[in-house]
């Protein structure tokens, strides 16, 4: 009959750390926290480095049309 291996100490430690952690008020602290920023989050309506990317880029565009508007109406005078 084959035994298995003794587990380490290390990994004895960290079952038994996160198991403690798990049984704690910290767990509930993380979820409370981790909703409490996404509410935040939402509220202050961020945006991704894409999109923040896509808008100066649109910006960019219209404001060369708006350039070139100006140009043919000031050649218009």
């Amino acid at each position: 009959m084959e035994t298995a291996p003794p587990r380490s100490l290390f990994d004895e430690l960290q079952s038994r750390v996160s198991e403690l952690l798990r049984n704690s008020p910290a767990a509930d602290i993380e979820r409370n926290m981790k909703a409490l920023l996404a509410q935040t989050f939402q509220r202050v309506d961020l945006v991704t480095r894409d999109e923040f990317e896509a808008q100066l880029e649109r910006l960019a565009r219209l404001q060369e049309r708006v350039d070139q508007i100006e140009k043919r109406l000031a050649q218009g005078d």
